[in-house]
C-alpha cells in the first residue's frame, strides 16, 4: 500500500515511517508538514492512503480532507495525539470523507511493534476494504406486514457518514411517527462520541443501541459496537459477531436484512455516502419486499462507493441529493400513515 503521510512534527511522522515500515508491502510515498501541501502532494501522487493529522499550523486536517476528497479522492485515517479529546474534530473530519480515525504511536518504546499495533490494525483493515467484496446474503426475508402501527427507518452509512446523518437528523420533525435505526461504520471506542456529536444536530434524541432497546417512534438508536446490530424480534434490537466474515462491522446488510425477516410494519431503508459496497444487497432485499428504499446521489455523496452499489443493483427506489432525503422520507411516512388511515 502506497501511503502519504501528514504531520507537522517531525517525531510523530518519524514514528509513523516506523511504523509503516514494520509491514514490507507498506511504502510511505511522501510526506507534508500542514494540510496545504497535503492538498499538493495528493494532487502530484495520489496514494493508497494518507495518515492525516488533525491540528497542524496554516490549515489543518480538517480543511484538508474537504480538498482532498474534492479534488483527488484517496482513503484517508486520521493519526492525531489524542483521537478522544479531539472527537469533534474527527467527527468533523469524518463528515468529509475520512474513514476512521488512530492515535499517533509513541517512539521511544522498547518494542515498536506494540506501539505500531493499533494503527497497523486500521491500516490492515482498510485494506481488506479496499479488496473484499461483502459475502452474499443469506435471505429467508418474510412479506412486511403493514398494519403493524409504528414505521422504521434505517440508514447506513460509511466515509463521509457523520456529516450526512447530521443533515438527515437535523431535518427529520420532533414528532416523526417512525424509529430510526442507524448503523454508521466507525469504531466501537468512537460509537458513543458519535451518538453524542449526532445528537447535538438532531431534532430527535439520540443514543447507542443497547441489547433488548425497543425501537420507540420519534427515537434514533446508533449501532455501537463491532458486533452487528440486528432486530432480535419484531421491534427490539441485539448485537450479534455473526457472520464473522464480514469485514465491514456493524454491517449495515445485516442489519437491513433483520428489517426483511423480522420487522412487522412499514420501513424506509436508506444508504448514505460511504467506501464499499455495504448495504447494497440489504437495500434491494427491502425493496424486494416491498419497502421504500433511498440512496444518496453522486454530487452531494463524500464518497460514493456504497450508494453507487445500491444504484447500480437498482437497489433504489429513489436517489437524491442529501438536501431531499429527509423530506422525502417524511412524506414516505405520511402515505404509510393515511393508507393505515383507510385500512
Amino acid at each position: 500500500m502506497k501511503i502519504g503521510i501528514v504531520n507537522d512534527m517531525p517525531m510523530a511522522t518519524e514514528a509513523l515511517r516506523r511504523a509503516v515500515s514494520l509491514v514490507p508491502q507498506h511504502e510511505v510515498v511522501w510526506t507534508a508538514r500542514d494540510g496545504g501541501e497535503a492538498v499538493e502532494m495528493c494532487a502530484d501522487q495520489t496514494p493508497d492512503l494518507v495518515l492525516m493529522d488533525l491540528i497542524m499550523p496554516g490549515m489543518d486536517g480538517v480543511e484538508a480532507t474537504r480538498r482532498i476528497m474534492e479534488a483527488t479522492p484517496c482513503t484517508i485515517l486520521i493519526v492525531t495525539s489524542d483521537v478522544d479529546t479531539n472527537a469533534a474534530r474527527v467527527f468533523e473530519a469524518m463528515g468529509f470523507g475520512a474513514l476512521d480515525a488512530v492515535n499517533t504511536p509513541a517512539l521511544g518504546l522498547s518494542d515498536i511493534a506494540t506501539g505500531a499495533a493499533p494503527l497497523l490494525a486500521k491500516i490492515a483493515t482498510i485494506g481488506r476494504l479496499l479488496r473484499t467484496a461483502t459475502p452474499a446474503l443469506v435471505v429467508e426475508a418474510k412479506q412486511p406486514v403493514t398494519s403493524w402501527k409504528n414505521g422504521l427507518v434505517a440508514i447506513g452509512a460509511s466515509a463521509g457518514g457523520p456529516a450526512a446523518l447530521a443533515a438527515v437528523l437535523g431535518a427529520l420533525p420532533r414528532d416523526l411517527s417512525a424509529a430510526v435505526v442507524v448503523i454508521q461504520h466507525v469504531d466501537a471506542r468512537f460509537a458513543e462520541g458519535l451518538a453524542r456529536w449526532l445528537d447535538q444536530y438532531s431534532n430527535l434524541p439520540v443514543r447507542l443501541a443497547q441489547k433488548n432497546d425497543r425501537l420507540v417512534p420519534g427515537t434514533v438508536l446508533v449501532a455501537g459496537t463491532s458486533d452487528h446490530l440486528t432486530l432480535m424480534s419484531r421491534d427490539r434490537v441485539g448485537y450479534t459477531p455473526e457472520p464473522t466474515e464480514y469485514t465491514y462491522r456493524p454491517s449495515v446488510d445485516v442489519f437491513f436484512q433483520s428489517v426483511c425477516k423480522l420487522w412487522p410494519g412499514s420501513a424506509v431503508g436508506v444508504l448514505l455516502t460511504g467506501m464499499g459496497n455495504d448495504g447494497a444487497r440489504g437495500l434491494k432485499v427491502m425493496r424486494t419486499k416491498g419497502y421504500h428504499t433511498i440512496a444518496q446521489d453522486q454530487a452531494s455523496s463524500a464518497v460514493y462507493g456504497m450508494p453507487k452499489a445500491a444504484a447500480t443493483a437498482k437497489a433504489a427506489i429513489d436517489i437524491l441529493p442529501l438536501s431531499r432525503i429527509a423530506p422525502r422520507i417524511v412524506e414516505i411516512l405520511a402515505t404509510y400513515s393515511d393508507t393505515r388511515a383507510r385500512a
